[in-house]
């Protein structure tokens, strides 16, 4: 089974810890490292009990709009049968750490660290901590964009485990892909995937797309070229790309450099300011 992923401890720093550290906020990226998800930070959401979220990601005009991400963090006993607001809203749901209890449109799922979750827009589910230990998992959501009669993809539920990396071309498996979904489906508007390095593993070229990005670090360090700026980043930090904003990596830590990966995809950009 897979070993737990960061999540954060909460808590609050001493007051001998001196105040330098990795934060930043740019036109282009930003980056919000692990010592910051404190529990004066958090925020709790309304129909859920026993639960509070670290927002990593909401949308902002002028930067990355198109999504929102959150650490949940499910205390014993914990939960939710009103989870989503948003009646438009897909989600992704992919397990830190803990156990937790899906009823996903009256099929139940029992979620592991590793688990990962589609729910289509308009999707029933109730979430719930059966167990007698916190769980913690990230939630992205995205107001889904129908086009014409095209219908919208349906909720799955998987594990990272049962999916062999795709590979990059030419990279001797050193950089590779865990896909969840068909990467040609025009139906899903947007890809949530788990994109890992072997040490020594690079981005060798400054990618500058359209596509905006969350990018959750699961497990090792690297440093990460966001614009113009090589960032160190680790496990349980946080990277957050607006659209064209040039990114690399080399993952030169001594273990794999894994990160969770949000970007939008497959249908036109708007032609008029929302």
């Amino acid at each position: 089974m897979t070993e737990p992923y960061q999540s954060p401890d909460g808590g609050l720093p001493p007051q001998s810890r001196i105040l330098t550290g990795r934060a930043k906020f740019t036109p282009s990226y930003a980056v919000i490292p692990k010592m910051v998800h404190t529990d004066i930070v958090t925020t709790r959401f309304p129909f859920w009990d026993k639960s509070r979220a670290w927002v990593l990601a909401r949308p902002l005009s002028g930067f990355a709009e198109t999504f929102s991400q959150y650490i949940m963090e499910v205390q014993a006993g914990g939960g939710t049968d009103a989870p989503e607001p948003d009646p438009q809203a897909e989600a992704v749901l992919f397990m830190l750490e803990g156990g937790l209890s899906l009823e996903l449109d009256g099929t139940h799922h029992t979620l592991v660290t590793g688990s990962y979750v589609y729910i289509s827009p308009g999707t029933d589910w109730k979430l719930h901590n059966r167990t007698d230990t916190k769980a913690d998992f990230i939630w992205i959501r995205k107001s889904y964009e129908p086009i014409g009669d095209l219908p919208p993809p349906h909720s799955f539920v998987t594990h990272e485990d049962t999916i062999t990396p795709s590979a990059m071309p030419d990279t001797g498996g050193k950089w590779s892909t865990t896909r969840f979904v068909n990467p040609d489906d025009v139906a899903h508007d947007m890809h949530v995937n788990i994109v890992n390095f072997e040490p020594g593993g690079v981005i060798p070229f400054a990618e500058t797309h359209v596509m905006e990005h969350g990018l959750y670090v699961l497990e090792g360090k690297a440093v990460y070229r966001l614009n113009t700026d090589w960032m160190e980043v680790e496990a349980g930090d946080f990277m957050w790309l607006r659209a064209f904003c040039p990114q690399a990596c080399y993952a030169g830590g001594p273990h794999r450099f894994r990160y969770l990966l949000y970007k939008d995809m497959h249908r036109h950009p708007s032609l008029r300011l929302k």
